[in-house]
């Protein structure tokens, strides 16, 4: 037997226990814990994606996935609504969490960066070398990770997080939603503010018909178990403040910079989402899988509690709203956490081609596709 031969038995080898590892993988995801409503089901879209943050598709429908620790970015090939491949298009970044994608290119957050790769659906098996698109943002890692996605007005939406729990930082560039312009062989603008108070928003979205921009913002620490909320908000307009580090949660002082201002100046959530449940992305549904009571409803990936005495989050939430006002807050996913145990941390949600759910888990590296079946 040659030493090629060899090499290539070992090689087929490695692929083999490749393939039964993640179908062992797969097997071990408790997904028989997850409770949903009637009628809708859910599964194991992707197993290989360590560390799973944002999502967003291409023009060609494939799935590219952002991450936080792991430093890469993954590129997941879809054929027939399932996952066929995943590659790994990018990797050695600083927390890439954040993923969105236009005119044929990938937009990767980088910290202070934000990242280009061109062409990109045409290049997955040798990604080009990425262009830096900006390195204005700020390099605090604490709070310095990005959800990043294009608005309505073709600009760039990037969040800036509080380099802190608690601190008072310049709000022209932290604890605030910054935009924009990135328009390919044009230098993009300088960052312009378009929300501040804002400690740390890991999801937003815009509303399908109305365009106004909807988002998540995580709440300090260190109030105890049940203070503040997580919040739901909605900004319809540039300029509005949404109160941190003075007030939490539209009417909770802070106890260090409370005193400064008033709760009345600021904008108070849409939703209070509950104290640490640490609401990451968010997405409108779109799609026409689901029932029709479902429409333009918002779905909230809950990241799960880190500090608080009895775990909170770790599932799906989904809000209704009438008149562009919420008029139902409720969980629409959960058993990722059993008991004091959690399996699985989900961290982002995405509406597919085809009016599937996917949801992200950073824990168990793995993407779930959330169905219904009429």
């Amino acid at each position: 037997m040659t030493a090629q031969t060899i090499k290539r038995l070992t090689h087929c080898a490695l692929l083999a226990l490749l393939a039964f590892t993640a179908t062992v993988s797969a097997q071990k995801l408790p997904l028989d814990k997850i409770k949903l409503p009637p009628g809708f089901s859910i599964s194991v879209f992707a197993d290989n994606v360590p560390d799973a943050r944002a999502m967003a598709l291409g023009d060609q429908g494939t799935l590219f996935v952002g991450s936080m620790r792991a430093g890469k970015v993954y590129a997941i090939k879809i054929r027939d609504n399932k996952a066929v491949e995943t590659l790994t298009i990018a990797s050695g970044l600083n927390m890439p969490v954040g993923v969105a994608f236009r005119g044929g290119a990938l937009y990767v957050s980088d910290v202070s960066r934000i990242l280009r790769y061109d062409r990109i659906e045409a290049n997955l098996a040798t990604p080009p070398r990425p262009v830096i698109v900006s390195a204005a943002f700020p390099a605090d890692t604490h709070h310095g990770w990005k959800f990043i996605a294009f608005g309505p007005d073709g600009m760039l939406y990037v969040p800036v997080g509080a380099p802190c729990n608690i601190c008072d930082p310049d709000s022209n560039r932290y604890a605030n939603i910054m935009r924009i312009r990135v328009d390919p062989g044009a230098a993009s603008s300088a960052p312009e503010v378009f929300a501040r108070g804002v400690r740390n928003s890991v999801g937003f979205d815009w509303h399908p018909a109305t365009k106004e921009l909807w988002f998540t913002d995580n709440g300090r620490d260190m109030l105890g178990d049940d203070l503040p909320a997580d919040e739901l908000n909605h900004a319809p307009k540039a300029g509005m403040h949404f109160g941190y580090p003075y007030c939490h949660q539209g009417d909770t002082p802070d106890p260090q910079f409370g005193a400064q201002r008033q709760c009345a100046e600021f904008t108070p959530p849409a939703v209070k989402l509950g104290a640490h449940v640490a609401a990451l992305g968010m997405r409108f549904y779109t799609g026409t899988l689901f029932p029709d009571e479902y429409r333009n409803n918002i779905f909230i990936a809950e990241h799960g509690s880190w500090n608080r005495s009895q775990k909170i989050g770790y599932r799906i939430v989904r809000v209704l709203l009438s008149g562009n006002q919420p008029a139902k807050h409720e969980v629409f996913a959960e058993g990722w956490l059993q008991g004091q145990a959690a399996w699985g941390r989900p961290a982002d949600v995405l509406v597919m081609h085809d009016g599937a759910l996917l949801v992200s888990d950073d824990q168990a590296g793995a993407i779930y596709r959330i169905s219904y079946r009429r």
